[in-house]
């Protein structure tokens, strides 16, 4: 159940990204400028471009920035949950 959780975590931001850009190309455009920051998002912060896509068209206000700074703090934990889980199949690191 672990690994389904983390496979999860891991490809279904990405997966509903790549989704959205398929039936939507232009709101991208409208939203990011150019194709650079999306891929970016992609690759490295997926939750927090995800979250982006949902509070940027009518602007960054109060509560956005929580929003975007919970899906940020979802992106750490993605890449940090899996090696401190495992931290005891790591050689030489003592817990």
């Amino acid at each position: 159940m672990c690994c389904f959780i983390t496979a999860v975590m891991l490809f279904g931001p990405r997966a509903a990204i790549l989704i959205w850009w398929f039936i939507r190309p232009v709101y991208y455009q409208v939203v990011f400028g150019s194709f650079i920051w999306p891929i970016l998002g992609l690759i490295f912060l997926p939750w927090v471009t995800l979250m982006y896509l949902i509070v940027a068209p009518g602007g960054i206000f109060g509560l956005d920035l929580l929003w975007l700074g919970l899906a940020f703090l979802a992106d750490i934990g993605t890449y940090v949950g899996g090696g401190y889980g495992n931290r005891d199949r790591i050689p030489g690191y003592s817990a």
